[in-house]
């Protein structure tokens, strides 16, 4: 236990120095806020409706912008967006250290290989959950913002509907990070890992889940992908109308396959990457 502290220690120090992991996280934050904010405010403040709220009134986009909504909010961007970019800071923090040659200095000097790994797991974890608690600071506050500009009451959402999403979106976001961790020790380096995981996360799903809608057979195999499990459970809970400018958002399997499916590749993908490392050679 001592040997996975050191090491989540020295993993969240190399992380926290590195640029490529802020400029990720920061690419998020501005997706984020488009998507959950500045498109709808300005429809709102234009009277022109977007991509993201067609059809509706200009009453229904604000309610949308207000802080009671921002449970929904937090969730929209998670599923494809959000999934993406936790895949490439997974992919990055485990193909590194091939690329780097960390990880055989590592493996030959420092503590076992089960340590490391799982060290350098729990660090990129840390990380998750801080992206998914910023985010819904960062929603509060805009949604603030705005319901005072606007002149409108303050209502807040019930802490059971906060908690179920955090809870929600730290699962999504999880489990693509962990996604893009294993393709990277899969890969044995970032750019091939983060170039297949962002081709599977925003084109080969999709494509996927659309010829399902042709062949049973391809429709079935969509229903256990990371996608359509992240997608199905943030639809659960927010609906896919409510979702439905944002890509990813879906409802082709029930909110508890979805979460049982989704909690399947959390606990599967660390076993993976852990299988690798130790039965692999770095050399």
């Amino acid at each position: 236990m001592n040997a996975i502290m050191r090491s989540s220690r020295a993993e969240l120090l190399r992380l926290r120095r590195w640029p490529a992991v802020w400029v990720t996280l920061g690419a998020w934050v501005a997706l984020a806020l488009m998507f959950g904010y500045v498109f709808g405010y300005l429809a709102y403040k234009t009277g022109d409706n977007s991509f993201a709220n067609e059809g509706e009134s200009m009453s229904s986009v604000l309610q949308e912008l207000l802080p009671v909504s921002v449970p929904d909010v937090l969730l929209q961007g998670m599923p494809m967006f959000g999934g993406a970019l936790m895949m490439v800071l997974g992919a990055m923090v485990a193909g590194s250290g091939y690329g780097w040659g960390t990880w055989k200095t590592v493996f030959t000097q420092g503590p076992s290989r089960t340590a490391s790994v799982l060290g350098s797991l729990v660090a990129t974890t840390v990380y998750v959950v801080g992206t998914v608690l910023f985010t819904l600071v960062l929603y509060v506050g805009v949604s603030l913002a705005i319901a005072l500009s606007e002149g409108q009451d303050v209502v807040w959402p019930s802490a059971g509907s906060v908690l179920e999403s955090v809870l929600a979106g730290l699962l999504v976001l999880e489990m693509w990070a962990l996604a893009g961790f294993a393709l990277g020790t899969l890969s044995r380096g970032p750019a091939l890992s983060v170039g297949l995981g962002l081709v599977w996360a925003l084109v080969v799903e999709n494509l996927l889940r659309g010829v399902g809608n042709l062949l049973g057979a391809i429709e079935a195999l969509t229903h256990v992908l990371p996608g359509t499990a992240a997608g199905s459970l943030v639809g659960s809970l927010i609906g896919v109308d409510a979702g439905g400018g944002t890509p990813g958002v879906v409802d082709a399997i029930s909110g508890t396959q979805a979460t049982w499916t989704v909690l399947a590749y959390v606990v599967a993908l660390p076993v993976l990457s852990l299988v690798l490392v130790r039965r692999r050679d770095v050399s």
